[in-house]
């Protein structure tokens, strides 16, 4: 895939206009108090690993609706004080996996906090949490990306970013957690997990989203014709008359508004030849983004983007912030 998107001088000043609701505010306030009609109560089961450096506990804490959501928890082995941890959320399609599939963050000295993501990890690593639907949700196309997209209080993400945020709060509940020192990443799906969670939780003091999906819908919608934002546009093909409706919808969802919203310390990064999630609509969140801010560009990367190098420089940013 050659250059297909703006010219990164263009990508740079690219800032469109929120599409946040007069509501926006009050809808992520409710739903965030809703979740916590359910207490934390996150259990923590040591597990027999074949690992010997590393620590390894299976996770079940309460997420949104108090719905049960797994989660690793990886720690450097003979550990006696509390470390900074890294709460990182999965790709679309993907779920926790395996321990041996995580091995980086604690092996450089950090907690590792592994979400999985509720209904996915049947398309490239293995999850183990249902989604348990809100009622009246309408027809969708295969895929997550239109599962109740008729109204927020039913779309798919509503859960899936606020079991987000309960697992930064479950990780803070393990004594070798610095509760002060949490980082969220993820990449793709993840990254955008970590906008949403940046804009709802605003003690987080380092953000890192990878080449974020979810952000600027109706760029994406209309650039690329890539999935998963092509189950949108298929769904929109087939309901004619319900587009508005499922633009209204997605407001609510999209990273840009959670990142005006944001604080905490950022390193974003994205490439210019990503046809999943364009540059142009990672450059939206990140030229919106409110807190202190960092991009990455890979110019002749696809959705891989920075790829390992980029863990390099994620791992250097977390030991610079903390002077680790």
């Amino acid at each position: 895939m050659a250059f297909f998107d703006m010219p990164l001088d263009q990508l740079e000043n690219y800032k469109p206009v929120l599409t946040a609701t007069s509501d926006f505010d009050e809808f992520w306030e409710q739903s965030y108090m809703f979740a916590h009609n359910t207490p934390m109560q996150a259990v923590f089961n040591l597990t027999q690993e074949p690992l010997d450096l590393i620590d390894v506990y299976d996770v079940s804490f309460p997420g949104y609706a108090g719905q049960p959501i797994k989660a690793w928890l990886l720690l450097p082995k003979g550990v006696n004080e509390p470390l900074p941890c890294v709460v990182e959320y999965v790709g679309y399609g993907g779920g926790r996996g395996k321990p041996v599939e995580w091995l980086t963050w604690a092996n450089a000295g950090f907690a590792h906090f592994v979400m999985d993501t509720r209904g996915q990890g049947s398309v490239w690593r293995e999850g183990d949490t249902p989604d348990v639907l809100e009622t009246g949700s309408s027809a969708q196309v295969p895929g997550f990306m239109t599962r109740g997209i008729l109204a927020p209080e039913t779309y798919y993400y509503r859960r899936l970013y606020i079991d987000g945020v309960r697992a930064v709060e479950a990780a803070r509940e393990h004594p070798l957690v610095d509760i002060d020192r949490i980082a969220v990443t993820g990449s793709s799906q993840g990254g955008g997990v970590v906008l949403a969670v940046a804009g709802l939780m605003p003690d987080i003091p380092v953000v890192m989203p990878d080449v974020p999906f979810l952000c600027d819908f109706s760029r994406a919608t209309q650039l690329v014709d890539s999935h998963p934002y092509q189950e949108i546009v298929q769904y929109c093909r087939v309901h004619r008359d319900k587009v508005e409706q499922v633009f209204r919808t997605l407001s609510y969802f999209d990273g840009m508004n959670f990142a005006a919203r944001a604080n905490a310390t950022a390193l974003f990064s994205t490439a210019l030849m990503d046809e999943t999630c364009p540059p142009s609509t990672v450059f939206a969140a990140y030229n919106h983004y409110a807190g202190i801010k960092q991009i990455r560009v890979y110019p002749f990367n696809q959705h891989d983007g920075g790829g390992v190098h980029h863990l390099y420089e994620k791992i250097k940013f977390l030991r610079s912030f903390w002077h680790k």
